[in-house]
């Protein structure tokens, strides 16, 4: 269990955090997300005790990370994959961790087989790719077998295999009852990664929620319909009170997009109105659709819109948007 009271930190003028409170439970993922400049990084190292925060605090299983015995054995971070020395080996890397804590030897096998580094585990780490060192940040959050895990970007870098291992591994480490935090900026990932969400903008608290809630409550619903009496349907909406637009699907067929409604409610009166419907559909907006839509204010900096882009809720379909490029592994 990670707890947050009152956490506040300020540099000179700027207060990167302000007056944070939360809590992250055992058992579940819980995503860290906000905006650049949001406070994440500066939260996260307060908790690791990297940072003295000027108010509130940060305990983890009741203490203050600085006040835990072989701290690896209770908490697990990766905030910087490239903190390592580029002449040191993989194995070297981490015997040096563990030997740090107390840990045994042979866990630095058992971590390297675990994140699939065994092959390259004596050559110098600082000829790995971003996700290779990735992989190595992650070995070395897990030698100590630690109930809590706080990682952030963890897929930073990663291939498709390596994005689904991180999260398949993420969602086994909460499933044996350890409390894992994560920061992403992969909204798409951690739509199918987190179970809860805690979302800050500006060093504040915006929202507290799991991850169903949080999409629910912040995105639009439109039900798609496309039918051969679409013009006599479109009236019977218009005696019904119900607005609608018409718009053009990706084969150019006329379709009706009506929002805020059910598709129950919308079919249920195409059955009373006896109209023969050929699709009937929700489009939901994603978790990345919320995000945007709630952080919005609270952006660091805004870019020009790209001209002729499609508006999100116009492209995406229900569940989780389509997931951007990554940079691949060597």
């Amino acid at each position: 269990m990670i707890e947050v009271q009152g956490l506040t930190k300020q540099y000179g003028e700027v207060r990167a955090v302000d007056d944070l409170t939360f809590s992250v439970k055992p058992g579940i993922v819980t995503g860290f997300l906000g905006p650049n400049g949001a406070g994440k990084s500066t939260t996260m190292r307060m908790i690791l005790g990297l940072d003295a925060p000027t108010s509130g605090t940060a305990t983890i299983k009741g203490q203050r990370y600085t006040e835990l015995k072989n701290p690896l054995t209770h908490v697990g971070a990766l905030l910087d994959a490239g903190a390592r020395h580029p002449n040191r080996s993989a194995a070297n890397h981490l015997r040096w961790i563990a030997r740090s804590n107390g840990l045994p030897k042979g866990r630095v096998q058992e971590v390297l087989d675990l994140v699939g580094l065994s092959g390259v585990a004596t050559k110098s780490s600082g000829g790995f790719s971003l996700g290779m060192g990735q992989r190595l940040g992650i070995a070395a959050a897990l030698l100590g077998d630690p109930e809590v895990l706080i990682l952030d970007e963890p897929v930073n870098g990663l291939d498709p295999e390596g994005i689904r291992w991180v999260r398949d591994l993420m969602k086994s480490l909460a499933a044996e009852g350890r409390t894992v935090l994560v920061s992403s900026h992969l909204l798409s990932e951690m739509a199918l990664t987190a179970d809860h969400l805690i979302v800050i903008g500006r060093g504040k608290l915006i929202s507290d929620i799991s991850t169903y809630e949080f999409i629910k409550q912040n995105s639009a619903t439109t039900v798609v319909v496309r039918a051969e009496q679409l013009p006599r349907f479109t009236e019977s909406l218009k005696l019904q009170g119900i607005s609608h637009a018409e718009s053009r699907d990706a084969e150019n067929r006329l379709i009706l997009e009506i929002p805020d409604r059910s598709t129950d409610e919308i079919g249920a009166l195409a059955f009373a109105e006896g109209i023969s419907l050929q699709e009937l559909s929700l489009r939901q907006a994603s978790l990345e659709d919320a995000f945007m839509g709630m952080t919005g204010d609270s952006v660091e900096y805004h870019a020009a819109a790209v001209p002729g882009a499609v508006p999100p809720t116009a492209a995406t379909a229900v569940g989780v948007d389509k997931q951007p490029n990554q940079a691949e592994e060597k």
